[in-house]
């Protein structure tokens, strides 16, 4: 597994820039919402702080005069963060428990999620999908958006409003915590049982800690505010590794991860 994250470089050296991620962490500090994903810090954190952080659960350089080239996760947390992830699947597994997942990386993330998915079904958990087609008007760069909330093999994902729902069109990417807000105000209107657990990455993870759902998932190093929300103790289990990488790469964590929780079929 090391050798895999090191030669797909989903750790070692990764695609992320240090002067991206350093962006990131200064706007997190400033309390940036576009950055923050949901997620409501209790703490100030200075930029140092998120570096010391950072370093500690990524392992980032903590050297503030690092600023150019690509960033570092280190493939030992990776392993351990991956370890203890699918052990609170496993729990959720054998409890039976409802589980709600979602992505806002759809075009690389949706196979892992998914056989996430079958695997909890598969031994009695729920998978929920409340809210199916609800529509939500999302800020973006580029000014409001209008997005349906969808979910393709049991995971949630947005698709721009003129979209055809099919699972040749995997969505879009997004960092905001609406549709997790959307699904979850949907269940306990009565479309479905709130989860026990969510599953995702980006405002699916920090907006369902905000709101003191239990929560896991896939964070980059320039995705702090999953770390931060980890480090108040809003935010169970988050997995450092490059999100962005080549679908088939997360097949072996996929495996590990149905294996190690006892759901493999």
């Amino acid at each position: 597994m090391r050798a895999h994250l090191l030669a797909a470089r989903l750790a070692g050296e990764v695609a992320t820039t240090r002067e991206r991620s350093l962006d990131r962490y200064r706007r997190l500090a400033a309390r940036d919402p576009r950055v923050l994903m949901g997620l409501e810090p209790e703490n100030d954190w200075r930029i140092e702080e998120l570096l010391r952080l950072m370093a500690g659960k990524c392992g980032v350089s903590a050297d503030p005069t690092h600023t150019s080239g690509h960033d570092v996760i280190d493939p030992d947390r990776t392993m351990v963060a991956l370890g203890a992830f699918a052990d609170r699947l496993g729990a959720v597994a054998a409890a039976g428990a409802p589980v709600l997942l979602g992505t806002g990386h759809p075009h690389r993330l949706l196979g892992f999620y998914a056989a996430l998915a079958a695997g909890l079904s598969s031994v009695g958990c729920p998978v929920l999908t409340p809210a199916q087609g609800r529509t939500i008007d999302i800020t973006t760069r580029f000014g409001v958006r209008t997005y349906n909330l969808d979910y393709v093999r049991g995971v949630a994902m947005v698709r721009d409003g003129g979209a055809r729902a099919s699972s040749n069109e995997p969505g879009a990417h997004t960092h905001s915590p609406l549709p997790l807000r959307t699904a979850l105000a949907a269940a306990a209107d009565g479309d479905g049982p709130l989860p026990a657990l969510v599953i995702g990455d980006h405002g699916w993870v920090c907006g369902a800690g905000q709101l003191g759902f239990e929560a896991i998932g896939l964070a980059d190093s320039d995705d702090p505010a999953l770390f931060v929300g980890q480090a108040e103790g809003r935010v169970s289990v988050v997995v450092p590794l490059d999100d962005t990488v080549r679908s088939d790469y997360y097949l072996p964590l996929t495996r590990y991860v149905l294996n190690r929780a006892c759901l493999s079929r």
